[in-house]
This record gives C-alpha cells, sequence and structure tokens, in this order.
C-alpha cells in the first residue's frame, strides 16, 4: 500500500516537472496561452497512455524501417515555421524550422505559417461621420505572423480575425471624425488605426506593419454640394482681389495726377510717351496731340454763351 502512494507521488511530482518545464519553453518562445477558462489537465491515466503510445509508435517506425523515414523527415522553407503537436499537446522547443524536422507520423501532426508580409483589402465601409454625412471608405492592412504558436493555438484563423478586426476598427474610428478629417487627415486616421490593430492582434502572435486609407468617396449630390462652395468660395476671393486691385490703381492714378497737374510739361511728356509706344507697333493709325487749354477756351466760351442766354431770357420775361 504504501509503496503505490509513494509511486503515485512519483508520477504526480514528474507530471508537474513536466508541466513546469513545458510552460518555460512556452515563455523562453515568447508565447503565451490565451484560452479563455480551459485549463491543462495532468493525470496519471493520461501520461501513462501517453508514454505507451509514444512506445509502441517507436517501435512500429524502427520495424518499418526505411520505408517510414519518408514520413517522418518534413520540411518548411525559409519563410515557414511548423507547429509540432504530439498527440493533441504543443511539443516543447517551440516552432521548428527553417530547413529539416521529424515526426512520429502515428502521434505528431504539424501546422506551417508563413512569415512573409501579407496584406488585404478591407472592404468598403458605409460609414456615418460625426456631422452626419454617409461616406463609403476602404483601405489596406498590411501584416504578418511574429509568434507562430501564439498564431495557431491562440485563434482558430488569424488570417480571417485580422481582416474582421480590421473592417470593425476602421469603422469605430472614422465614426468619430467629421468629413473634412477625414478628407484632410489619412495619416493620423492611420496611425490611430494601426495602434488599436496593434495592441489588439498581439496575442494572437500578429504584426501589423501599416494601414493605408485608399479611398474615400462621396455621395453624388454631396460631390456636387461641395463643388458649389468651393466655386462660390473662389468667386467671392477673385472679387475682393480684384476689389483690392482697383482701390491701388485708383490710389497710383490719383497720385500720377497730382504729380502732372503740379507740372505742365509732365503731360506732354506722357504725350510723346503714348506716340512713341503706338508707333512702335507698325500700324497705320496717326494721332495729333490737342493741347487740352485750347479745349478749355473753347469750354470758357460756350459756358459765357450760355450765361448770356438765360440773361436775356429772363429780361424778355
Amino acid at each position: 500500500m504504501n509503496d503505490e502512494v509513494y509511486h503515485q507521488e512519483g508520477m504526480g511530482k514528474r507530471n508537474s516537472v513536466e508541466s513546469v518545464s513545458q510552460a518555460r519553453s512556452m515563455a523562453a518562445n515568447g508565447f503565451k496561452k490565451n484560452y479563455g477558462t480551459a485549463y491543462d489537465e495532468d493525470n496519471e491515466d493520461n501520461s501513462c497512455c501517453s508514454v505507451i503510445i509514444t512506445l509502441f509508435s517507436y517501435i512500429l517506425v524502427f520495424l518499418t524501417l526505411p520505408l517510414s523515414i519518408w514520413g517522418c523527415i518534413k520540411v518548411v522553407q525559409e519563410y515557414e515555421r511548423a507547429v509540432i503537436f504530439r498527440l493533441g499537446r504543443l511539443k516543447s522547443g517551440g516552432a521548428k524550422g527553417p530547413g529539416l524536422f521529424f515526426i512520429i507520423p502515428c502521434i505528431d501532426t504539424y501546422r506551417c505559417v508563413d512569415l512573409r508580409t501579407g496584406a488585404f483589402d478591407v472592404p468598403p465601409q458605409e460609414i456615418l461621420t460625426r456631422d452626419s454625412v454617409t461616406v463609403n471608405v476602404d483601405a489596406v492592412v498590411y501584416y504578418q505572423v511574429s509568434n507562430p504558436l501564439a498564431a495557431i493555438c491562440n485563434n482558430d484563423d488569424y488570417n480571417r480575425s485580422t481582416r474582421l478586426l480590421a473592417a470593425t476598427t476602421l469603422r469605430n474610428v472614422l465614426g468619430t471624425r467629421n468629413l473634412s478629417e477625414i478628407l484632410s487627415d489619412r495619416e493620423s486616421i492611420a496611425d490611430s488605426m494601426h495602434q488599436t490593430l496593434e495592441t489588439a492582434t498581439d496575442p494572437w502572435g500578429v504584426h501589423v506593419d501599416r494601414v493605408e486609407i485608399k479611398d474615400v468617396r462621396l455621395p453624388l449630390q454631396m460631390q456636387r454640394a461641395m463643388a458649389a462652395e468651393a466655386e462660390a468660395t473662389r468667386d467671392a476671393r477673385a472679387k475682393v482681389i480684384a476689389s483690392e486691385g482697383e482701390q491701388k490703381s485708383s490710389k497710383a492714378l490719383k497720385e500720377a495726377a497730382d504729380i502732372i497737374a503740379s507740372s505742365p510739361a509732365a503731360l506732354q511728356l506722357r504725350y510723346l510717351q503714348t506716340l512713341h509706344s503706338i508707333s512702335a507697333e507698325k500700324n497705320s493709325t496717326i494721332i495729333f496731340p490737342l493741347p487740352m487749354e485750347l479745349i478749355g477756351a473753347f469750354e470758357e466760351e460756350d459756358n459765357t454763351a450760355t450765361v448770356r442766354r438765360r440773361k436775356k431770357e429772363k429780361h424778355s420775361n
């Protein structure tokens, strides 16, 4: 009876030591279990069955040599890693590869994980912005597997999970922005999505390299309204610039007129300069400058005659 108790205690200690060593190996590989409410069961029956099945598998492989060697040797590429499970449990030592590795066909299964950077398009999402405008936005996400053990053990399909999370994150981030921010601050939106995805996918062993906003599609009526608004803004700005130019030109003309009025000879020089510029164009136009004083004399005579006529009309009446 005492021998059986000692034997059970020894088996329990050995199972606990094996579980601790396996946990340390997983921790060394950067893998943390994320199984929710699941737990590891280490009992005597499971350990004894595992030892017996493993022993018979080795004997079977040895008896069927050299044919069995072709089922034991596997190859993974430089950009791949193999995650091996023995009797349903994750084998210690981390992911295997690249190159050759050995498995026992009867008790071992493995899954290969591609470590290359992949990309996928986020489907166009119809989003209601903070200022109640409906837009369609799509994006592209670049990602890669950083921890093969976590990618296989902590998620049933890390590709699909990452795609769905990217679509949801795009809707959540853009739903808190105005239309003007979405159109002008694409880099900040992409950075916010990148940080959110990086934090959420880290337990899955997935690293998000970058996120880019591809296109923002507005409704046709909104495009027409924005085009009309932009055109009206440009017209108003053009009118303001034209009025400022008129104001500056009128000030310059007033200053020029004051200078010419202070010197009568300046007007004659201006006449000559105008004649020179006209003659340089090689046209048949002939211009005779007429002094303004002569016209002024005629105007004075006309004014005097008009005054006399009015006086005569008054006397006659």
